[in-house]
């Protein structure tokens, strides 16, 4: 339920309002609007109805059910879209759009600080690259685990970009989240309820990639999870789902981008280079989710793609990458919107 307060209510109307929604054994999640305060209560559907006493509290203006099952991601409870904010100077959402790029996986320290000076020089403000890598068989590379994140953190300290990293369980995520300023959930791990959870515990912005066969309810669910344990600051990308296509690794599902702006108020981002798995359709790609609406993308660059230890065939070389952001800003333009 949405308890909607009147303009002028006080701090002490509001906190009675608190108290009255935990009391009926619901949490309540605050939304500062720019005239009134919204009140997500959330909690069991079955004994919902409890709430709408709250209607005869000082202060209470209305009390509206939230029809949605996703209740702290759905544009019912907060109309404004929402920035998640990574560090004073770079954020996601609002007019800007971010650029997260890097390779797929961090291999040595020279190849990270080379992919790390030449995304920031093409254009980027957020360094990926992963240090715990998932991947379909036993015998692929695995990543470097805290070496390679020892390694993002001094690519951060030479370049002043924030780094976005993978989480793949529970056990680990504490450690990596004292390396990244982003945890990344992997499409395999998006419904992973135990490290959904886990994550939303640490405060940290966390990116969340669409499963390969999930809808878009499905999705915004696993949001509610990141949400439901105090972290709001939940990033959504879309990164290709599976078909019966085999021309691309993926097929890249752009019009996720506009559905979700409509069910959601959290930011949309896109990963090409996972939805299509082939470096000739990244920029084509990048273009066309600017000119849908994504707030951001997360592109895969590497130094020596042909010698990648995981996802080279996607992977752009800088002097791609840089010539793509080049073009995109012609599309940020026409949509409204900056990359810088």
């Amino acid at each position: 339920m949405i308890v909607v307060m009147k303009a002028k209510s006080t701090k002490q109307e509001k906190d009675e309002v608190l108290k009255r929604i935990r009391e009926l054994g619901y949490k309540p999640h605050v939304i500062h609007g720019e005239t009134r305060d919204v009140i997500g209560a959330i909690g069991d559907e079955r004994g919902k109805m409890v709430l709408q006493s709250l209607e005869s509290m000082h202060g209470v203006e209305n009390v509206v059910p939230i029809l949605q099952p996703y209740k702290l991601a759905s544009r019912e409870l907060r109309k404004e879209t929402s920035v998640v904010r990574i560090t004073d100077e770079v954020s996601i959402g609002g007019k800007n759009i971010t650029i997260m790029a890097g390779p797929c996986s961090v291999e040595s320290e020279r190849q990270i600080i080379e992919s790390a000076v030449a995304v920031k020089e093409g254009g980027a403000h957020i360094l990926r690259g992963g240090a715990f890598k998932p991947r379909t068989s036993p015998y692929s590379f695995q990543g470097l685990e805290e070496d390679g994140l020892k390694l993002l953190a001094k690519a951060r300290e030479l370049t002043g970009l924030p780094v976005v990293t993978e989480v793949i369980n529970p056990e680990t995520a504490d450690l990596v989240a004292e390396y990244a300023d982003i945890l990344q959930i992997g499409a395999r791990n998006s419904q992973n309820f135990a490290l959904l959870k886990k994550v939303g515990q640490l405060r940290k912005p966390v990116l969340l990639k669409r499963g390969m066969s999930m809808t878009i309810q499905e999705f915004l669910m696993s949001a509610e999870y990141v949400m439901s344990e105090g972290n709001d600051a939940v990033i959504l990308c879309e990164r290709g789902i599976r078909t019966f296509e085999t021309a691309t690794r993926n097929t890249l599902d752009l019009s996720a981008i506009p559905v979700l702006q409509v069910k959601t108020h959290l930011p949309v981002i896109v990963d090409p280079s996972h939805g299509t798995g082939n470096h000739h359709y990244v920029a084509p790609m990048s273009f066309a989710a600017v000119a849908a609406g994504a707030d951001g993308l997360i592109v895969e660059v590497h130094p020596d793609p042909e010698n990648a230890s995981s996802d080279g065939p996607q992977s752009l070389k800088p002097a791609k990458f840089k010539e793509m952001m080049e073009k995109l800003k012609l599309f940020a333009e026409a949509a409204g919107r900056e990359t810088e």
